[in-house]
C-alpha cells in the first residue's frame, strides 16, 4: 500500500496542478472552405472498403490473424492474439452495419461475423500480468453489440435477450480489468487489479460505448464509471490536450513532453473531448469541439508523418502511427455532435483527407499491427465516412 501511495499522490498533485487556470493559446486558424465531395465519390469509397471486408474475411467469420506484416510488437501467445481478433471483428461488424447496405454477400458477412464475435467475446481473458489487450475486445464487443440489438427488430424477443446477456457479460469485466486509478490501460502489472496508470484515450473509447450502453438502458457499474470519468477529466489540460496517461507528469519532460502537447494529442484529444461530453462535462462546448476538428484539418501533418511507420512513437510529437484512423474516427463522432447546419464543413474536410488515403484495394491502415491492421484501419475509416454522409444521424441512436 504505502508504495501505491508514493504512486498515486505526487500524479495527483502534479495533475490538479496542470489544471489550473492559465492563460490560453493563440487562436487556431479555422481552415479554408472545403470543396464539397460529390456523394457518388463518398459512396464510391465506402462500397470499395465493403468490399475489401467481405473479400478478407476469414472463414470462421472473423478478420485479421498473428501473420507478422512488419511491426515490431512482440505480445504474448495466443490470448493477445484472440483479444485484437475479437475487437477487430467487433468493428468489422459495426463498420459493415453502418455502411454496408442490405446486399447478400455484406449480410452473409455480418451474420459469420457475429457468430464468432458471440462464441468468443465471453471467452476474453487478461493476456498476461503486463498486458490487457482484452480492455479493447471489451469496449468494441459492448458498442457492437449494441449496434446489433438496435438492428433487431422489436418482436425478436430471444435475440434481443441473447444480445443483452451478452452486453450484461461484457460490462462485468470492466470493474475487474479496471486500474487502481480508475479507467483501464492496455498495459499493466500486478495480479488481481491492474496496477497500471489510467490512459486517457483508452478511458474514453470505453466511456463513448458505455455512454451507449446507458442509452439503451442497461444497468452500468456506476461507481466505475464515475471514476473513468474523474481520471479523464483530470488528463484534461487547460488548452483541451489531454495526457497520454496518468503518470505522464512523473516521467522526465512531465506534462510539456512533446507527447502531451496539442500535437500529440492530437489523435486523443477528439476520443476524450467526446467522451466528457457525451458523461455531461460541460466545458466540452461546441466551440472546444469545433477547435479541435480545425486543428485535425490544419495540422493533419502531426498525424499523418506517424502513419504506416512501424515503430511506436517514433515520429514528431511521439505520434504513434496507430492513432491515425482512431483520431478521425472519433472526431466524425464529434461532428455529429455539432448542430446540423455546422457539420456539412467538417464531413467534407474529412471525407477529403480520408478518400486521399484510401489504398488500390479499398483497405486503409496506418500502422503494421500483424494483419489486424487493415481490417481496424478499414473499419475505422468506414464508420469515420458513413459520418460524414450529410443525412447521417448519430451512430447507435
Amino acid at each position: 500500500m504505502s508504495r501505491m501511495r508514493l504512486f498515486v499522490l505526487p500524479a495527483l498533485f502534479a495533475i490538479a496542478w496542470l489544471n489550473v487556470a492559465r492563460p490560453a493559446e493563440e487562436p487556431v486558424a479555422r481552415p479554408p472552405a472545403p470543396k464539397p465531395v460529390p456523394p457518388e465519390q463518398l459512396e464510391s469509397a465506402i462500397r470499395r472498403g465493403v468490399e475489401y471486408l467481405v473479400k478478407t474475411q476469414n472463414k470462421d467469420g472473423s478478420w485479421g490473424s498473428p501473420r507478422w506484416t512488419g511491426g515490431v510488437d512482440r505480445d504474448p501467445v495466443p490470448s493477445s492474439f484472440h483479444s485484437f481478433g475479437v475487437a477487430v471483428t467487433a468493428m468489422g461488424i459495426e463498420a459493415l452495419l453502418e455502411t454496408g447496405g442490405d446486399m447478400p454477400p455484406v449480410q452473409k458477412a455480418i451474420e459469420r461475423a457475429t457468430a464468432y464475435l458471440l462464441q468468443e467475446l465471453p471467452n476474453l481473458r487478461r493476456a498476461d500480468q503486463g498486458n490487457l489487450p482484452n480492455v479493447w475486445g471489451h469496449c468494441f464487443g459492448i458498442q457492437t453489440l449494441i449496434a446489433l440489438h438496435r438492428r433487431t427488430p422489436a418482436g425478436d424477443s430471444a435475440r434481443r435477450q441473447l444480445l443483452e446477456k451478452h452486453i450484461r457479460e461484457q460490462l462485468a469485466f470492466l470493474p475487474r480489468f479496471e486500474t487502481i486509478h480508475g479507467g483501464w490501460f492496455y498495459y499493466a502489472g500486478g495480479l488481481q487489479r491492474p496496477l497500471a496508470p489510467s490512459c486517457s484515450f483508452v478511458n474514453a473509447s470505453v466511456l463513448v460505448a458505455l455512454a451507449r450502453a446507458r442509452d439503451l438502458g442497461m444497468d452500468l457499474p456506476d461507481k466505475v464509471v464515475q471514476r473513468a470519468v474523474q481520471s479523464t477529466a483530470g488528463q484534461r489540460k487547460p488548452d483541451s490536450s489531454f495526457l497520454y496517461s496518468i503518470s505522464s507528469p512523473l516521467e522526465e519532460g512531465g506534462a510539456m513532453r512533446p507527447i502531451n502537447r496539442p500535437a500529440g494529442s492530437l489523435g486523443r484529444s477528439q476520443a476524450c473531448n467526446l467522451a466528457l461530453r457525451l458523461w455531461g462535462d460541460k466545458r466540452i462546448t461546441d466551440a472546444v469541439l469545433k477547435e479541435w476538428l480545425d486543428r485535425l484539418i490544419t495540422r493533419q501533418g502531426w498525424l499523418d508523418f506517424g502513419r504506416k511507420r512501424p515503430i511506436p512513437h517514433e515520429s514528431f510529437a511521439a505520434v504513434a502511427g496507430y492513432f491515425y484512423y482512431f483520431g478521425h474516427y472519433y472526431a466524425s463522432l464529434c461532428i455529429l455532435q455539432l448542430p446540423a447546419d455546422d457539420r456539412a464543413f467538417y464531413q467534407d474536410h474529412l471525407a477529403r483527407i480520408l478518400i486521399e488515403r484510401q489504398e488500390e484495394e479499398g483497405s486503409w491502415y496506418d500502422y503494421p499491427l500483424y494483419s489486424y491492421h487493415k481490417p481496424y484501419g478499414t473499419a475505422f475509416a468506414l464508420l469515420s465516412l458513413g459520418c460524414c454522409r450529410k443525412a447521417q444521424g448519430t451512430p447507435g441512436r
